[in-house]
Parts: structure tokens; sequence; C-alpha cells
């Protein structure tokens, strides 16, 4: 079969092949030189070749060689659509046929050595050079099929001649390479002087190569400069980025092109991210091309869309991030190392000088001693040899007539060495001495070994060994010394003793240490265990209306939403929408579309799934009875609201200021102060910023201040207002001190003008954030005595400089103050009180009834650190969960030793309180008796306000010291440190309110084991879940029952509770010390509160 092709007119490869054809050329062919590019080159200086191509086959049989033919030229018009350049094999001097036409070929060298054409025929001037046929076998359909035939008529005889194959093969491969780009760089000219023409006429003034752009590859920009701002400035430059400027800027400069007109030009990279490229023109410096104020864009086809780009910044960041906490870790790691290099330096350098410190003293102790030592002392004692040293076996001879044992039977020798430098190490029995040479006295003698080191000998004799003797001879109190003949060289020792005593002290320091270290750990641990407990503990709570699957969210994750519409307003509805956004509803990409949800299996519950983005740091939801809205469940006002963890955001920091007027253990009467300290460090230690604004109490405590220090002055109401600034526990406290008295009263509350003075406070503390620049998120104001913050800021500060600020009001306790509390209400954005049933038991208050819609309970907590049996100094020994029986063991020995109370193992009630009406007092009294008749013992710690009832029980007290000294104790006054002996060393702690807001002696009883007997009211009930009632109770919190509790206010009441107590404590002391583990092992302090609060704030500000 022939193949003839002859150029006869200007043709596009478009026109030629209906699909991209390809030539393969074997590299032997090649090599050969049947087709040689370097011949090419030197006789066709332009890029194309006018042809005529040839390939013919034959049907013989492949193994035979056929004779060859020369081609003659067909005729115009006959050649067929393709082409391939032809010669006869081992023929390199044939002339072409001399044509018109030209080829621009495209050449694209295979690791196979074969090469592939992609051609386009464009006119150019003539050049001559005849072409060959090449003959082909029917079955080699391409030409790199004539391999093994050319191979074989062409295989060099030696290894010369393979070689010079080889180096002619490298130099026909790399002329193609050449031809092929000099074919791309004109096709590509071609096109771009299209292209411009193209763009010139529509009057664009920019263009790009190649038209379609792809991401991962080089595009070349042109710019009309005749029809830009910047035609008349000498330099163009490119500013751009790429996906809305967002990733990988660039800046270049262009430069003038060959093409006509004035097109300029430059290339940038495409990155593989992009889906749009954005660029203006300006000329280095303030002139600009920017499109009308639109900037130029670029769409990149095929790349990733723009979610799948958010997606791909949201793993950038993450990936910096978790590179910059690497680094940030490992410099932590570094200055850790470093810190303890230095600290170990100084440790040493301490140690060493404690060691010289101990060495001179006991040198100059030593002295003296030498003085009274001796070699022996007539007719009491002496030393056989006379002439010894460390090391020896010596005989002590002793005179048993010339002291206090002369009428001993028997005789023992206690020793040691250097003024007892190491305890007792010579013990020995003496024996009669029938063979002393001294005849005068009763002698007796005992062989001792001389301890190593030994400059003096130490002893005393006496009637037996250590532990049993009862009469000695310590040579009047001044024992006996004897100097040691040929001793270690005294310099030489105490060099030794100074190092032995480093060494010591380095080890000492080192378990010490040591110590602290694991018990940090331990304790960081158990708060860590107890606190995801909790968060657990906080998303099931809700799990009766929502939850998701995984319970712990992930950002990134998909996750499923259960809610159950039974349990709220939207019980009975048909349907239910699911309405859902991130990050407190801020999330840049807003609200999802709503989502009807779909029944779960064998549940009531309904389903939706969300897919919960990288940046995600809370899942926000609330739900409606149609898509467009109706009926809502946001969970009155507050909305659900899910944490998710892993992401890259995190929760941007609060600005909390309290205004308080009690804050322990500065300054406490109540339990405001434990709230008010409590809780800032609990939502501190949630990474948001908390402040407290305080008085300057002239009965301050300011021991417990650190870094305190006047800081400005300012003035407001007529006087001037001094700031004082310290951290207590940690938290930053601004200190106001009015020049004007009002706070020099030696008390806190003193009877006479509190309204007045509190006032005054809350007035110049909103001065004091307006004045300072303060613009905090939250201001919290506590109780009838901070009331006054809620109005005054509504009214003279909120529009004022302090706009960014919401009120958040907490009652304690409504029975003072309830004219500033009820209007205080009216004023704050949110208000709470301490705990769930006292909000109930209060919500029918005239101040609080018309507020109900923004008033919450929120159950106090305690603070962990400052309660902690683990690290309590206040206890003889430190106790977990773990060892809890062992360790209220030891608490309650120490406890009945220091109260005078016998110490027998009976079961002990405590009462730490207040003794006030609220508390109870009748039924405290009662309580007492009842456990002494229970063969019980009872300890109370409390002092009351109101002289009549502290007389009282001083009475009281007074009659039970006489008649039960050793099971009742009564401590009528105000002790910290007692007081945590108490919780420690008790089995019960009675609380028998008559109410209670909330109550913290129940949470801090439980966190030391101890079990609590309360009346039913208020945070009393919230907590406290009895072992025989409340088991349904406690489950529906995620708790197991944790103590005995009652209902009415008389002594029957108190007797129902506290006998079942007791007879448990009697019957069942296994049950009773798992009880005990059981309250140490639930959590009591502000992990939970302080979410809840956090949430509350958040409401606040919506």
């Amino acid at each position: 079969m022939e193949v003839p092709f002859q150029a006869q007119r200007p043709l596009c490869c478009r026109t030629i092949f209906t699909h991209r054809s390809h030539f393969h050329i074997n590299k032997y062919f090649l090599g050969n030189q049947s087709f040689q590019s370097a011949s090419w080159k030197k006789d066709f200086p332009v890029a194309g070749v006018s042809c005529r191509i040839t390939v013919k086959a034959t049907n013989a049989d492949s193994s035979r060689r056929r004779p060859r033919k020369a081609v003659t030229p067909r005729p115009k018009g006959s050649s067929p659509r393709g082409f391939v350049p032809k010669t006869e094999v081992g023929t390199s001097t044939q002339k072409l046929d001399q044509t018109n036409r030209t080829i621009d070929m495209k050449v694209e060298v295979e690791e196979e050595s074969e090469y592939e054409f992609d051609g386009k025929l464009d006119e150019v001037s003539s050049v001559e050079k005849p072409v060959e046929a090449v003959k082909l076998h029917p079955e080699k359909l391409r030409i790199g099929a004539l391999s093994d035939d050319v191979t074989k008529s062409t295989k060099p005889e030696s290894t010369k001649e393979v070689n010079t194959l080889v180096s002619k093969e490298k130099k026909n491969e790399d002329s193609s390479i050449k031809l092929k780009l000099e074919m791309e760089a004109n096709m590509r000219k071609q096109e771009l002087e299209r292209l411009a023409e193209e763009n010139f006429l529509k009057g664009i003034k920019i263009f790009h190569y190649p038209e379609v752009v792809k991401p991962g590859q080089d595009l070349e920009v042109f710019l009309d400069k005749s029809r830009s701002t910047l035609r008349n400035e000498l330099d163009v430059m490119i500013m751009g980025a790429f996906n809305d400027w967002r990733w990988k800027s660039f800046t270049g400069k262009l430069n003038l092109t060959d093409l006509k007109g004035d097109w300029w030009s430059c290339q940038v990279h495409v990155p593989k991210e992009a889906y749009k490229m954005h660029f203006v023109f300006f000329n280095g410096k303030d002139v600009y091309d920017n499109n009308d104020n639109k900037d130029f864009g670029i769409t990149v086809e095929d790349g990733i869309s723009v979610f799948e780009f958010e997606d791909f910044l949201l793993e950038e960041k993450r990936r910096e991030l978790e590179k910059l906490a690497k680094e940030q870790a490992e410099r932590e790691r570094q200055a850790e190392e470093q810190r303890k290099i230095e600290a170990e330096k100084a440790a040493s350098e301490a140690d060493r000088a404690q060691a010289r410190g101990e060495v001179q003293r006991k040198r100059e102790i030593f002295q003296e001693l030498m003085k009274k030592a001796a070699r022996f002392v007539d007719n009491v004692w002496y030393i056989e040899p006379s002439e010894f040293k460390d090391g020896d076996m010596v005989r002590l001879y002793y005179n048993r007539s010339s002291g206090p044992l002369a009428h001993g039977k028997d005789l023992w020798i206690h020793g040691g060495q250097n003024n007892w430098d190491n305890g007792l190490s010579i013990v020995a029995k003496l024996v009669s001495s029938e063979s002393s040479d001294r005849q005068d006295g009763d002698w007796w003698y005992a062989d001792v070994a001389v301890p190593d080191r030994a400059l003096v000998l130490d002893w005393v004799f006496a009637d037996g060994p250590p532990q049993h003797a009862k009469v000695y001879d310590n040579n009047h109190r001044q024992d006996f010394h004897a100097i040691v003949p040929k001793c270690f060289p005294e310099e030489l020792y105490w060099v030794e003793e100074e190092h032995q005593i480093y060494k010591k002290l380095q080890e000492e320091r080192r378990l010490r240490e040591e110590a602290i270290r694991a018990k940090a750990e331990k304790t960081a641990l158990l708060k860590a265990e107890m606190k995801e407990r909790t968060l657990k503990m906080f998303l099931l709570s809700q799990k009766h209306v929502v939850f998701t699957e995984p319970l712990d969210v992930e950002a990134g994750s998909t996750v499923r939403v259960f809610y159950n519409p039974v349990n709220t307003v939207l019980n009975g509805k048909s349907e239910i929408w699911f309405r859902c956004s991130f990050n407190r509803w801020t999330h840049r990409m807003g609200s999802l579309p709503p989502q009807k949800m779909l029944p779960a299996e064998n549940s009531s519950h309904v389903q939706a799934t969300v897919k919960v983005p990288l940046d995600a740091y809370m899942m926000d939801f609330v739900f409606s009875e149609r898509e467009d809205g109706g009926v809502f469940d946001n969970k009155n006002g507050m909305d659900y609201h899910i944490p998710a963890s892993g992401g890259i955001a995190k929760e941007p920091p609060m600005h909390i200021v309290h205004i308080a007027v009690e804050m322990a253990p500065i300054a406490k009467v109540g339990g405001l102060g434990d709230v008010v300290t409590s809780l800032s460090r609990a939502v501190q230690d949630l990474n948001h910023n908390v402040d407290i604004i305080f008085p300057k109490y002239d009965s301050l405590n300011l021991n417990n201040v650190k870094d305190f220090h006047y800081q400005r002055s300012y003035s407001w109401g007529g006087t001037e207002i001094k700031v004082w600034f310290g951290k207590v526990e940690g938290l930053s406290v601004y200190f106001l001190e009015p020049q004007n008295g009002l706070f020099w009263t030696g008390s806190i509350y003193d009877g006479r003008n509190d309204a007045e003075k509190f006032g005054f406070f809350c007035h110049s503390a909103l001065e004091f954030l307006l004045q300072s620049g303060f613009h905090p998120d939250i201001i919290h104001c506590h109780d009838w005595t901070s009331a006054p913050v809620a109005w005054l800021f509504k009214d003279h500060y909120m529009h004022y400089g302090l706009s960014k600020a919401r009120v958040v009001f907490t009652i304690h306790n409504l029975e003072f103050g309830a004219d500033f509390i009820g209007k205080a209400m009216t004023y704050a954005d949110k208000a709470t009180t301490v705990s769930h049933t006292y909000s109930k038991e209060v919500s029918g208050n005239p101040v609080i009834a018309p507020h109900l819609y923004k008033f919450h309970g929120i159950l106090n907590g305690i603070d962990p650190d400052i309660w902690d049996p683990y690290n309590d100094k206040f206890i003889p020994m430190p106790y977990t969960k773990d060892n809890v029986v062992e360790g209220k063991r030891a608490a309650k020995q120490t406890l009945q030793q220091r109260l005078g109370l016998k110490t027998a193992d009976l079961p002990l009630v405590g009462i730490i309180t207040r003794l006030t009406h609220q508390k109870g007092i009748h039924l405290i009294k009662h309580a007492i008796w009842r456990t002494l008749d229970r063969n019980g013992q009872v300890v109370l710690l409390g002092s009351a306000p109101d002289p009549r009832i502290q007389n009282d029980f001083v009475n009281l007290a007074n009659q039970l010291h006489s008649t039960h000294g050793d099971r009742a104790r009564l401590c009528l006054t105000y002790d910290e440190p007692l007081s945590h002996l108490i919780y420690a060393g008790v089995d019960f702690i009675l609380v028998p309110s008559i109410f209670e807001p909330c109550g913290l002696t129940q949470l801090i009883a439980m966190r030391y084991g101890s079990i609590p007997v309360v009346r039913k009211t208020g945070g009393l009930y919230d907590t406290v879940f009895d072992v025989d009632h409340d088991k349904d109770r406690a489950e529906a919190q995620g708790l197991e029952p944790n103590g005995f509790s009652f209902d009415g206010a008389d002594a029957a009441g108190v007797d129902y509770a506290l006998n079942r107590a007791i007879s448990a404590w009697y019957d069942g002391r296994d049950w009773f010390n798992s009880l005990c583990k059981r309250v140490m092992d639930q959590d009591w302090s502000w992990n939970r509160p302080a979410l809840e609060y956090m949430e509350l704030y958040h409401a606040a500000r919506k």
C-alpha cells in the first residue's frame, strides 16, 4: 500500500487531521539517517518543509527483504489527508522535490525513542529536497515497525561503530527536540498575533494565552498599553492574587512584546488551588489601571470550587496552627529546660552553701568537743591498745564502781562517733574483766570496732540495750569522748563531710521535688478527668430533648442531631424543621438552609445530619414547626448550643466585669464572697477575661492580695477616688477608695448607711469603667448591694460610652434589699439566682414575677482548688476517693484530739453554719441531742450575728461541755483551718435550713467524702438526693443518690433523716464507705455552672 502526500496549499492541522495524529519513528531508523532533523535544520531555515511522502507496504513475508523503489511525485491533489516523511533506508543524500508549501510539524519525543508529530501546513518559500519511498510490510502499519529490518541491515560490527551510532542517535534526538520547540514557538506566535488582532478590533485591552486557563500552568497576560490609563507611563507592572485576592499574591513587571501595536505582557503561574485570578496594572507607584474599580479577573477552568477552596484554606490554617503549636511547644520546652537548668544551678549553689554552713557549725562544735575528749580517764575508763585507728578492734574498759551503775547486773555501751554524727553505731554488752592490770575498781570491758572516719568516739554506759535501759552513766550529761590517736586527716574529713552533706541535701531536694511534681500531675489529672466527665454530663443533661451522635462533636466531621419534640413546645407538630449555624450564629457561611427532620428508628426523636465546618467551635440551633418559621423552640431564648472541638477557630474571649462588695478570701461574710471569686476563676479558666471592681475597705485582708499597688486617681461625686490594683486568687481586682471615708468603718456592713455607701460605690465603679476606657461585654452585679449598677448603667452610661455592655444581675438571697432587687430586675438584661429550685420558690414574689422570661436558676459551685482533700494543708493526711476511708479516719482522730473529744470509733456529726433562724437553729439544737442519744459525737462551728442567739448557744455549749464533754464540742466563732478539719473528719454534715438559695456547706462536705443530711429546700434539694427515695431523680441528672433528706421543719423531720443516717453508719460500714467514695466522685465545682453562665452571657448579648 502506498500513502503519497503532496502539500499543495496552506493548511491547518485542524483541517488535515480529524484527530490528533501520531507518527512513531524508531530511534534506529533515525540513527541510520533515514530521517535526520539536523539536515532539516540546515536545509530548511524556516519551520516548514515542502515535501511529498509515500509509505509503501507489501504482503510479502516480513522476514524477506524486498528491493527498494524510488518514489516519483504524484500529481497535485492526489495526496490523502495525513502524511509521513519518507526516505529510502540508508540514504541521506537524495534531493527533495521542489515545492512552494511547508509543513509546520510538532515533534514529541517519547521514552521509547518514538517521535510524535502534530502537523500544520503553511505557505513559505520553496526548498529543494527529494524524498525517497519507504516500503512497509502490510502488518507494519507505522514507521516504527521497520525497526527489526533496519537494525538487521545496519547492525554495527565493532564497539567503535556502536559508540558512533549512539552518539549520532543522541545528536539526532537533541536536534528533533529543538525542532519541536521551534515549531511550537512558531505556532504560539501565530496564535498570539491572531488574539492580539481580534482583541484590538473588539476594543478589548487585555487578553491571555492560553485562552483556556487551567490550574498548575503558566499563563501569559497581555495589556494594550495604548488603551490603558498607563499609556504615558514608562513602567507597567501587574499586581494580583487568586480566589478573590485570598491566595498567593504576586507582583511582576510587563515587557513590550513583538506583537503589532502596543502590547505588553508578563507570565504568571496559576496555582493548582485557583478558581479565579484577580489583578490590576500599575506603574510601580501610584497610577493604576483597575478596570474602572472592578479589577480584572480570569476564570480558571476545571479548578476547585469556592467551597472546596474554603475547606482548603481551613486545612491550610489547621496545618499552620499545628505547626505554630509545635513550634510554641518546642519553645516552651526549651524555655522549661533552661528554667530547670538555671533552677538546678541555683539550688545546687544553695545546697553547697548550706553544706558549708553545716560543716562550719559542726566544726566549731567539734573543736569544743575535742577539748573534752581524752585517751583515758583515771579510775573510770581506758582503751587497749592505746594507739588505734578507724577500722581497728579495741577493748574498752569501764570501772562499774565509778558511777551510777555500781550495782547494775548488766552493763551495755551505747556509742557513736564524731559527736554522734551518724547516731547510734556502737552497741555491745560488757563482761566482767578478771585479767585487767588495774587492781583497783570493778572493771568490765567490751570489744568495739572503731567506725570508719572516726576522729572521736562518743558513748554512754547503761544497764540494758537501747530501748530497754533505765539507768545510764552519761558522764554527768556530758557523755564520754575518746580521741582516736591515729585518726583520719581532719582537713580531709571536713572536705568529705561537706561533700556528703551536699549529696544528702541534693537527694532530699530531688525526692521532695519529685513528690511535689507527682502530686501536681495527679491533681491536674484528677481535675481534667472530672472536667471531662462534667462536660459529658452537661451535654447529656438535655438528652431528653436534644443530643448528637457522636456526643463529642469534632470540627470537620458530620454529626446527627436528635430532637425529641415531646418534651418541648413543638409537641404534636406534624413537622419539625432544624435551623442551624455555627460560632454563636456568627459563622462566615451564615445560617444553613432549614432542614426537615426525619423520624428516628424506634424512638419519638427526629433527626437531621449536619456537616460541621473546620472553623467551627460551637454548633447553634433552634427548631420550628414549619420551614418558614411558625412556633419555635429556642430553649426559652437561650438557643441550643453544643461545643465543637478540634477546629482551627477558637471562641473569642469575652470581657466580664464583676461589681461586688464581698470577695473571698479578702472580705467575706457569707457565700456571696465565695461565689464572686470562684465563678470568676472558673470563667477565666475558660479563656475569658475577668476583672473585679471592689471597695477598698480599711478592714481589707491584704495578706491575700498579690502585687498590691496604687494605680491612679479620678474624681467623681465631689471627692477623689483612689484606684488600687492587685491580684486575688489569680484575678485582677481594682480597689476603689473614696476619700470621703465611706469605707473607713472597720467592717463590710455597719448597719447605719450601707445603702448610701454601696450606692456611691456602684456609681463610682461605672464611672471608673468609663474614664478608664473599659468596654466590657458583660457587667455582672450581685444582690442588693450592687443592684444599683443595673439602673445607673441604663440611665447614665449605656448611651454615653459603655454601649457594648449588657447587665447580668444575680440574686443570692431575696431576704435582704427586696426593693433594690426589684428595680435591678427591671433594668437587667438577664437575671439569675443560685439554684433551680430557689428560682421556682421565689417566682411568685412580686419583684420577680413580672420578669420570669429573663430569670434563670444556675446552681453555685465550689472552688476545687480551695476545697481539695488531696492538697489541703489543714488536714493530717491527703486523700482522694481511692483512700477516703484511711484519710477520713486520720482526720477524725486529729479532730477528736484537737477538740478534746473521746478518741473512739463513733458516728461524728458536723455542723458549720451561721447561727440564724434561716439556718434552722431550733432543728440544730434538736439534732445535737438526738446525735448524743444515738451515742454519736457532734461538733458545731459557727457564730450568730444576733447577740441573743449567740448567748443562747454559749449557754448550750456550757451545758454540753459539762455533761457530754467527751462527745460534744461547740466552737462559737469563725475558724477557717478548723472548718477544713471538720469537713474531713466528720461522717455527716447537717444542714437543716428553713430556706437555702443554694448552700455551699453540703457541696464542700461531699468534696471531703462527708455525707450531707439536709432539709429539702432550694439548692439543698437540687444537690442532695436521698439514698432511699431519690434514685430516679438522681438518674435524671446523671447522678447517684448521695445523702439523706427530710421535708418538714420540725423535730420529727430531722429525726427521720438523722436516724437513718446514723443507723446506716452502724449497720453497714462497707456500704457507708462506698457512699463516701461515691460523693467524692461527684463534681460540685464551677465546671458546669461556668458553662451555664457563659450561655447566659451570650444570650444577654444577642
